[in-house]
């Protein structure tokens, strides 16, 4: 199967990438649109490196990662000694967030967005599965992020910490295997410059956070499922709209 048609006049759809980004991260996602918009169907050969490197004036190298990129985003195969195709289209893609655009305010809302689904439930199931040892480490982690708040020290692994501890507890892997996957992006402060955006101190923000972290942890140790499910929403909107407030005053 050939692959798709090049286009040579710039109208037809290339220009030269823009610096802004990377030059693979610029190309894979050209690419990644095009299949997307089934300009390159389901099935369907690529381009070959060659005609790549033509056609968007970048390396050999730019475009042999930005190929990896979409391989690791499920978007396209590689046929020893044959091409690279797009995927069926029945093929599941991998769940990605794009960590380049978390600089943007908007988009770490739409994660903590993601948090309130996943982690609300996490928590109720975390109320009835919890151990003994569940709770200690999450009385470990409250406790340690109030020193952090005494000492002015950072706080985000304690804060970690306790979400990760969470995350376990619920005895579904695949609840700690997306939590190791956000990692820190599910810290909104280690994106952006939170206490530059708010117009409370760190210490009044931090106490607050590990108020609202506390109010979880008592409900988990209680074994009230529906508690801690609140408690965690309550938790993570309350970030959700901080980060609204904050993303407002910007816009202003």
């Amino acid at each position: 199967m050939s692959g798709a048609p090049l286009p040579t006049d710039p109208d037809a759809g290339f220009a030269p990438l823009p610096r802004r980004e990377t030059l693979t991260s610029q190309l894979a996602k050209t690419l990644g649109e095009r299949i997307t918009a089934g300009e390159y169907a389901a099935g369907s050969k690529l381009p070959t490196e060659q005609e790549l490197v033509e056609a968007f004036g970048v390396s050999r190298t730019v475009v042999r990662e930005a190929i990896s990129l979409l391989k690791a985003g499920g978007m396209v195969t590689t046929r020893q000694g044959v091409g690279v195709f797009v995927t069926q289209a029945e093929t599941a893609r991998p769940f990605r967030v794009e960590e380049a655009r978390l600089d943007v305010l908007r988009e770490v809302i739409a994660v903590v967005e993601l948090r309130i689904g996943v982690e609300a439930e996490g928590a109720s199931l975390a109320a009835q599965r919890r151990t003994e040892a569940d709770l200690a480490a999450l009385a470990a982690a409250t406790a340690e992020l109030e020193r952090c708040i005494d000492e002015g020290r950072d706080a985000i692994a304690a804060d970690l910490a306790f979400h990760r501890t969470i995350a376990e507890a619920t005895g579904n892997r695949h609840f700690t295997n997306l939590f190791n996957y956000l990692g820190a992006l599910v810290i909104p402060r280690t994106r952006v410059q939170t206490f530059q955006l708010f117009p409370t101190s760190p210490q009044d923000y931090l106490k607050r956070i590990n108020a609202e972290h506390r109010m979880i942890l008592d409900a988990i140790a209680r074994s009230d499922a529906d508690s801690a499910r609140a408690a965690m929403r309550l938790h993570l909107t309350g970030s959700r709209e901080r980060l609204r407030a904050a993303a407002a005053r910007q816009e202003a």
